[in-house]
């Protein structure tokens, strides 16, 4: 006897209970002791998860797990200080140490913002619209250099040149420029102007010159060439890799339209952006969803142009790593808490390439937040192959625990007489089971398992459907 036929809804979940999840993670249990032949970066992972766990049972976790975990850890920051170990950790390091690598990132930190600023500034004075209104002669060739040293970035010929006009400026042949004079002292005390100068200073120390060249080992520097071209090649993968997703979720929905009917009651749509209306901070949520299944709503109201509204089914994330996702899941959270405050009596104009959907609010208010209960509500697609053994410590814990001031100290002291003993890092120990800000450290295996469980690959998803 046939079976009868599926639901479009009943058809969505056994599709997305079909599709394999070649990413995911088994869960530990109090018996995953680590080998001693372990990597540090897993043997951290397991030791962590061995102390979250205790903790969930009001247990305060063992001496000898703490001793484990200060081992590892050691060992982790040993291997990332070799010749051909960690350099972004070496830059930190030596950056921690050495006060005037300290002055140089912070004062690169900013130096954007301040070229920005005498950039504008020169403009006001030397911009060559101004210079047209002046004759020929020593002034307009001193602005001339001015606004060439602003463009080649050689603030210390710049300052040098504000300052010969400065002398122009009070001569007797060329006193009646008092705006043009003020504009000029006010850039000769400009505190962004003297930031770069000392940047400029900075760059030719020796540990500058270190550091600096770690962080191409790292990759290249930003706003280069090779950073522009890299950051193209990215962008490319990416759109390829939606596009791809957004292939397999357009399958879904001829079969989802094929089983309800005439009424064809899905669509796809892609980079849908959450509207401003929405009452709720929008900072550090996920306001774009890459790709979305839609269903026309079976509710009475209909938009002010009397078009029916739409309601989300499936939410789709397209990452080009499980590290990438993982990074990205608070704030795919937060996105989700941000569609939950949507009034439920309005109806929500959302952009999206296929142009505007109106969506309903009273559907986005009953999305699912809770991470426990996402799985047929968000998927993470992704194209890379599945690791033959994959990293139990995720990237953003290990930078946390690295860049930790005990773990910078113990670093620093790896060379010093007598060496420097792991027993040092213990206070990172103590953070990790008490501090607030290290609960997502805490809980990064437990994370890495769900993300790993919302992931599918995109051939894996386009077969399934």
């Amino acid at each position: 006897m046939d079976k009868p036929p599926l639901s479009p809804h009943a058809l969505l979940d056994a599709t997305l209970g079909a599709v394999p999840r070649r990413y995911c993670l088994p869960e530990l249990d109090d018996a995953s002791v680590p080998p001693l032949d372990t990597s540090p970066a897993t043997t951290l992972a397991l030791v962590i998860e061995r102390a979250r766990a205790a903790l969930a049972r009001r247990e305060t976790p063992d001496a000898a797990l703490k001793d484990r975990f200060t081992g590892a850890l050691a060992r982790m920051v040993r291997e990332a200080m070799r010749a051909d170990g960690d350099p972004v950790f070496q830059a930190m390091v030596l950056r921690h140490r050495a006060a005037p690598v300290r002055e140089y990132a912070s004062l690169s930190a900013r130096a954007d913002q301040d070229r920005r600023a005498v950039r504008a500034a020169v403009n006001a004075v030397a911009h060559p619209g101004k210079q047209q209104g002046l004759g020929p002669g020593p002034q307009r060739e001193a602005l001339a250099r001015l606004h060439a040293c602003a463009g080649a970035e050689a603030w210390n010929e710049l300052h040098d040149t504000v300052q010969r006009l400065l002398e122009m400026a009070h001569t007797p042949a060329v006193a009646g420029e008092p705006p043009q004079a003020r504009g000029l002292a006010q850039l000769l005390e400009n505190p962004a102007l003297a930031r770069l100068q000392r940047l400029d200073v900075l760059a030719s120390n020796a540990l500058v010159v270190e550091y600096r060249t770690l962080w191409e080992r790292y990759g290249p520097r930003s706003g280069s060439a090779s950073a522009v071209a890299q950051g193209r090649s990215s962008r490319q993968r990416g759109d390829a890799a939606e596009a791809l997703a957004a292939r397999a979720l357009e399958a879904l929905t001829q079969r989802l339209n094929a089983a309800a009917g005439a009424s064809a009651p899905y669509r796809v749509v892609t980079s849908m952006r959450v509207p401003a209306a929405i009452p709720a901070a929008h900072q550090h949520a996920k306001s774009e969803w890459d790709v979305v299944l839609l269903r026309r709503s079976a509710a009475t109201e209909d938009t002010a142009a009397g078009t029916p509204a739409w309601d989300v089914c499936l939410l789709v994330e397209v990452k080009a790593s499980v590290d990438a996702a993982t990074t990205d899941f608070p704030r795919l959270l937060r996105g989700l808490r941000l569609l939950a405050h949507a009034d439920k009596d309005v109806v929500y104009p959302f952009a999206t390439r296929q142009g505007t959907v109106p969506l309903r609010g009273a559907a986005l208010c009953a999305l699912p937040s809770a991470p426990s209960a996402l799985s047929r509500t968000v998927l993470y697609c992704c194209d890379a192959p599945a690791e033959p053994t994959p990293r139990l410590l995720g990237a953003a814990s290990r930078m946390q625990l690295l860049s930790a001031t005990p773990t910078l100290d113990f670093a620093a002291a790896l060379t010093a007489t007598p060496p420097a003993d792991a027993r040092a890092l213990e206070p990172v120990w103590h953070a990790l089971l008490e501090a607030p800000g290290w609960r997502a450290v805490l809980d990064q295996y437990a994370t890495l398992r769900q993300v790993r469980e919302l992931m599918v690959h995109t051939d894996d998803l386009l077969a399934a459907v």
